[in-house]
């Protein structure tokens, strides 16, 4: 265990590597331009790089490569070597500056969302200093932002910049009015917890809708789903064991810092967490880690599943995004501390987190938006779709008792009784876990649970920063020219206004209830069932509004992800449909046509035979019948349905079309051939069962 400590971020080019390699006055400069955002000249930037190509050499790296994230939601690299021919036949080893700071690849295939034609192909990633590079496969890699020619933003990382300054910057101003003035800068950090399922690899080629969709499309539940809720926080298997400890060691060695594992509610399903870290490292490292838990699995013999459902009737895969403010001081800005009816300043940042949940609910609720995640929110299994915000019953009647100005008498520590001596006691949170709230406070941060396991934690942060941000902005008008004297009763005042016009978005019952649904329709707030429903919440002009005066995207660049929202939802259904019709084509129907051939066989031998009737036969014969006949009609509407939707030329409405009319034809076949799979012998179903794939890793 104690070469852990040496082992942790061996393969990072961080801040102790930097410390030992750079002389002292590029140390300095490159920390000024990490901590203060200022610009780096290039002299330094030339340093910078010999000393990182020389860490990189010494580790065996001959490649280097700018590391992006375009809108495709995966990331993107192109591989350079070091070498630089000098004649004679040799070479030798360079990186200079400006190969550092900035790289040209062909943006041409990459989403643009119309930013730029096809013809003008090239793009610019640029160094960003802030996320440190690190070594895999051989190659240094090196994150980046990436743009278009005429500057236009083509990737996830360079909005979440932008949001994580305008934070920055309203939440140091807002502070200096409430007289913590020596705080400098204030950060969001983020602790992305991972979902995700481990299926043999075997068994996931012949699947053929795993491999090209990530999700059976096809699968009847086997005797025993999760129903007995004994796979959770179970004992590992010795192989998935052997998975997640070498997993834990490339991580460390990437400098993320995993720290929990264990197994998740569905079987063959586990979870993964690590330590907070700054939300832009933190987007990189989730990024990163989703890469490496493919490549370990691999080498394990398995596949490791991120689609948001992988398997019908059982628990889908979500990511928790835990959120929080913190100072460069060192204090974290949604920590109550011991008496939170009297912290000024945690009450005026969990108001500004409040007013920006309900003000921005809609955006919240589009930044989880995907063809997978819809599958899961609102079942009862994750968050449902609306968006709400669980405080807990102290918070609750601290915010109360301000509204009333009434006294509040603050919750006294309570020991929890175990009812065994031998028990050691211990005190009772003030604050629950409700595993329905797709918002929830935790003590000291807000946990947004409706993230999709495969999604890029970027969006949903973006959207949290700036819609806190325009809060803390409005907070600082009111209360920029306020003479000292009368600062706490502005602030208190405040505080009551905003509980009271935003007090609706806060509910701590059952977020899966029915009598929930129609509450929150009372309340007047947002139900987007699907993704194709909420995604013009984009370019509603508030929203427009929002995201131009921060600074996080231009017009030009929202309306850009809008189609290439819009074009990635009827894709991706558009696939499903194709790969679920091949396999009744090529693979059900036929097998359920020879199992019908097999039992007119034996009816015929029966009936020859023995003379015997074959009324079992007959009747299992014409079920069979039925369903095939049916399961080939219903496939024939999903092939023309299925055209008629590629002739369609209106993004939304094709969305819309792929939710309201493939995916029901897609159900009403699955519901059938999962009815005739549970009756078709085992040994005749032409791919692996749900039982074969979730039971026997």
């Amino acid at each position: 265990m104690s070469r852990i400590p040496e082992m942790y971020g061996s393969l990072v080019f961080n801040e102790k590597v930097m410390r030992d390699k750079l002389p002292k006055d590029v140390f300095k400069a490159l920390k000024k331009t990490i901590d203060k955002n200022t610009h780096l000249e290039l002299d330094v930037a030339n340093a910078v790089a010999i000393a990182m190509k020389e860490w990189a050499v010494e580790h065996g790296a001959t490649h280097f490569t700018h590391w992006f994230q375009p809108l495709t939601g995966t990331t993107a690299e192109k591989h350079d070597s070091f070498i630089n021919p000098v004649g004679n036949g040799e070479v030798i080893m360079e990186f200079s500056g400006k190969e550092l700071i900035k790289g040209e690849p062909d943006a041409s295939s990459f989403p643009s969302g119309g930013l730029r034609a096809t013809f003008e192909a090239r793009g610019y990633t640029a160094w960003d200093p802030t996320s440190p590079a690190f070594i895999k496969d051989g190659t240094l890699y090196i994150p980046t932002a990436f743009c278009s020619y005429s500057g236009e933003a083509l990737d996830k990382k360079t909005p979440l910049l932008r949001s994580m300054e305008a934070l920055n910057k309203e939440a140091t101003r807002i502070l200096h009015v409430l007289g913590n003035k020596d705080v400098e800068s204030v950060a969001t950090t983020v602790g992305p917890e991972q979902e995700y399922f481990l299926v043999d690899k075997e068994d996931f080629k012949k699947r053929m809708d795993l491999v090209f969709t990530g999700r059976t499309l096809l699968g009847a539940m086997p005797p025993k789903g999760q129903e007995m809720e004994d796979h959770y926080f179970g004992t590992l298997k010795p192989r998935v064991a052997a998975y997640m400890h070498e997993l834990d060691e490339e991580l460390w060695k990437l400098g993320i810092p995993a720290k929990t594992k264990h197994n998740e509610v569905a079987p063959a399903q586990h979870e993964l967490a690590p330590v907070f870290d700054t939300t832009n490292v933190a987007v990189d490292h989730n990024q990163l880690t989703m890469d490496v838990m493919r490549k370990v699995a691999d080498k394990h013999g398995f596949v490791c599943l991120l689609h948001e459902k992988p398997f019908d009737g059982i628990n889908g895969s979500g990511k928790h995004n835990n959120w929080s403010m913190t100072t460069n001081t060192g204090i974290n800005l949604l920590d109550p501390g011991k008496t939170p009816a009297e912290n000024i300043q945690f009450l005026v940042f969990l108001m500004a987190v409040i007013k920006a949940v309900d003000d921005y609910a809609d955006l919240l609720r589009l930044s989880v938006a995907s063809a997978g995640n819809d599958h899961r929110l609102g079942a009862n299994e994750a968050p449902p779709a609306i968006i709400s915000i669980f405080l807990g019953d102290e918070l609750t009647a601290v915010l109360d008792s301000i509204e009333k100005d009434t006294f509040f008498k603050n919750a006294q520590s309570v020991a929890m009784e175990t009812g065994a001596a031998v028990l050691p006691h211990f005190m009772k949170d003030t604050t629950d876990r409700n595993r329905t709230s797709p918002f929830a406070f935790t003590g000291n941060k807000f946990e947004f649970r409706s993230l999709g396991s495969s999604l890029s934690v970027a969006g949903p942060n973006i959207v949290l920063n700036t819609a806190v941000a325009e809060s803390l902005n409005s907070f600082y008008e009111k209360l920029k020219d306020v003479d000292e004297k009368d600062l706490c009763d502005k602030v208190h005042e405040l505080i009551r206004e905003t509980i009271v016009e935003h007090k609706r978005i806060i509910f701590n019952g059952n977020g899966y209830s029915d009598e929930w649904v129609k509450e929150a329709e009372a309340r007047g707030l947002y139900n987007y069932r699907s993704t194709p429903d909420v995604l013009p919440v984009f370019v509603a002009d508030k929203n427009v509004d929002l995201f131009v005066k921060h600074h996080i995207y231009t017009k030009s660049e929202i309306e850009s992800r809008y189609e290439i929202l819009l074009e990635n939802y009827a894709k991706t259904i558009h696939i499903e449909a194709k790969t679920l019709s091949d396999m009744i084509s090529h693979m059900f129907l036929p097998a359920l046509m020879n199992y019908t051939d097999k039992v007119m066989t034996v009816a015929e031998k029966k009936q020859h035979i023995t003379s015997v009737s074959s009324k079992s036969e007959i009747k299992l014969i014409e079920k069979l019948s039925k369903w095939y006949e049916s399961i080939d009609e219903l496939n024939d509407k999903l092939i023309a349905d299925r055209c008629y939707a590629e002739s369609m030329t209106d993004s939304l409405e094709t969305a819309k079309y792929y939710r309201s009319t493939i995916l029901q034809d897609m159900e009403a076949i699955r519901k059938l051939a999962d009815e005739a799979e549970e009756v078709i012998p085992k040994d005749m179903i032409p791919y692996p069962t749900y039982a074969d794939i979730l039971f026997y890793v």
